[in-house]
């Protein structure tokens, strides 16, 4: 089969996709930071939201919230912490699959915790537990505490020579950031 030549319709349909391509993978740490700066505003909110009233929070995870396995003050002191120290996590890409991991954890509980959930509400965990699966699956971004301590830390604990062949921080090479087959 001969290669289709270099100025046809389909070469430049081609190239010019390409090019859109690699324009959005450069935009990735910019989305991954957006991201990141959402659901830390929305969980820190409502972090913030709980320590101005403590005795109301103990009410409401006595009464509205009902967390399984938990007494309701361990409950509140445990779900206030989370969402005042996670989303900072998130935010400055620290610990960020972690802290993604861990405001899925609140974000299930809630869910499961109040009863008759209205369907809008329901619908925005929905959300924010996809960005925070986005969070995880994908890592913090390149714009990211993890990206500069991560491999850092890994050294000086582990040494340069210690990481498997087959284990690699992501750190996109010139030849990874060239577009390939989906």
């Amino acid at each position: 089969m001969n290669p289709t030549p270099p100025t046809s319709l389909l070469y430049r349909l081609w190239t010019s996709a390409e090019l859109a391509i690699r324009g959005l993978q450069a935009l990735q740490p910019a989305a991954q930071l957006l991201a990141r700066w959402f659901i830390a505003g929305v969980f820190f909110r409502s972090g913030l939201t709980k320590i101005a009233d403590w005795e109301t929070t103990v009410d409401l995870f006595t009464y509205e919230y009902q967390v399984p396995l938990l007494s309701p003050h361990i409950a509140a002191a445990l779900g206030t912490s989370a969402e005042l120290v996670l989303p900072a996590m998130i935010l400055f890409g620290l610990g960020g699959r972690f802290a993604a991991a861990g405001l899925s954890i609140v974000n299930v509980v809630a869910v499961i915790s109040v009863e008759d959930m209205p369907i809008p509400a329901l619908q925005q965990h929905i959300f924010w537990a996809s960005v925070l699966a986005g969070l995880l699956l994908w890592g913090p971004g390149r714009w990211s505490m993890d990206q500069v301590l991560w491999p850092r830390l890994r050294q000086r604990l582990f040494g340069a020579s210690s990481m498997p062949a087959s284990v690699t921080v992501a750190r996109p090479s010139d030849s990874e950031n060239r577009l390939s087959a989906p």
